[in-house]
């Protein structure tokens, strides 16, 4: 009998350690937020990456920028940039505010905190590496982490197939991006723009160097440019009349990418968000300029 209180020690431990794990176990199951069943997108890369990973369907609002998928702009608009007001957004009582990076003015952020409104700022990718950050963090914040790894995965894929397509061509052709917004209102991108990490992503040289973000585009900067091919948005060229309202831009008759129709036109959020389709759309651009 001289075990018996070791033995009767060795049960009270046991206990007192599974009643501490039961503890545990609910302090941190109450602990758990709620996913968020009502949200706010202000930013097309995010409300893109939210269809992507299947939960398009929390969303209740969101801004102009949301044109992917196209049923998202049935939805409520909280308006475009400067014009969004917190007033706006607390009104709608979601449950949280998804906010891409820069994307509105600080004071209507501050005032959406002061609230108590739950938001998250998202970075606004310009390169692979940081879309897949940005749909590592939104599958993270909805408990998504394996839709969110198999999404990454599928970035993966479809940069290896615009890789293997760039190997069977030699060529490297050159281009420029042009931002247009009417006949007098033409920006060339630079350098530290989605344009210059496309078109390298696509194998294109890019003409436009020795200077960083937007300047507007002179008829003479066109002609000693003069690239192969010339990329709008699919907005830009609407604005200019289609097309054939090209030959009123003064200098552009003068290229070699108008003299042999090499102009390009593409969906502006495809070609310079990069969401989760980013492969497919340099895939796009790629051959747009080889075949």
């Amino acid at each position: 009998m001289k075990g018996f209180p070791i033995y009767i020690s060795i049960l009270f431990l046991l206990a007192m350690s599974s009643c501490s794990k039961s503890q545990n176990e609910n302090s941190e199951s109450t602990e758990t937020s709620p996913l968020p069943a009502k949200v706010i997108t202000a930013g097309g890369t995010i409300t893109e990456t939210l269809y992507a990973l299947g939960v398009s369907d929390l969303i209740i609002a969101t801004d102009r920028t949301s044109t992917f998928p196209a049923e998202m702009q049935a939805l409520p608009s909280i308006g475009y940039r400067n014009q969004i007001k917190a007033e706006g957004i607390l009104s709608l009582g979601a449950d949280l505010v998804l906010i891409e990076e820069g994307y509105l003015n600080e004071e209507v952020v501050t005032q959406l905190k002061s609230s108590g409104q739950a938001i998250e700022i998202i970075l606004k990718p310009s390169s692979v590496e940081e879309t897949k950050q940005v749909i590592t963090k939104l599958g993270d914040l909805f408990d998504l982490e394996d839709k969110a790894a198999n999404l990454n995965k599928q970035i993966d894929q479809d940069l290896a197939d615009l890789n293997a397509y760039l190997e069977t061509s030699e060529s490297q052709p050159s281009a420029a991006f042009v931002m247009a917004r009417g006949p007098e209102t033409l920006f060339i991108a630079g350098e530290k723009t989605f344009a210059e990490s496309m078109f390298e992503l696509a194998g294109i040289t890019s003409v436009a160097s020795g200077f960083e973000e937007f300047v507007p585009l002179t008829p003479e900067s066109l002609v000693s440019i003069n690239p192969d091919y010339l990329v709008f948005f699919d907005s830009g060229i609407q604005s200019l009349g289609d097309k054939n309202g090209l030959a009123n831009v003064q200098g552009i008759k003068e290229t070699k990418a108008f003299q042999e129709d090499h102009i390009i036109s593409m969906d502006g959020h495809y070609l310079s968000s990069f969401g989760p389709r980013v492969g497919q759309a340099a895939l796009e651009l790629a051959k747009a300029v080889r075949e």
